[in-house]
């Protein structure tokens, strides 16, 4: 596997031993989950058979869960 570049946000800060502040652990966070989220929709539209399938067993887990 050929080498990745270094992340711009990890590359740029400055104090890169500093503990980390609920706002950038946050802010990455969120950047995570949506590019999780996109990946998941990506992944939707290729496999449309799996991602009904998928659907489906979710709502079934979801009808047999109890509160």
């Amino acid at each position: 596997m050929p080498d990745l570049p270094e992340r711009p946000d990890r590359a740029s800060r400055a104090d890169a031993g500093a503990p980390e502040t609920d706002a950038q652990r946050r802010r990455r966070r969120a950047q995570f989950l949506r590019e999780l989220a996109e990946a998941r929709a990506l992944r939707d539209r290729v496999q449309p058979r799996r991602a009904k399938a998928a659907r489906l067993r979710h709502a079934m887990r979801m009808r047999t869960f109890r509160w």
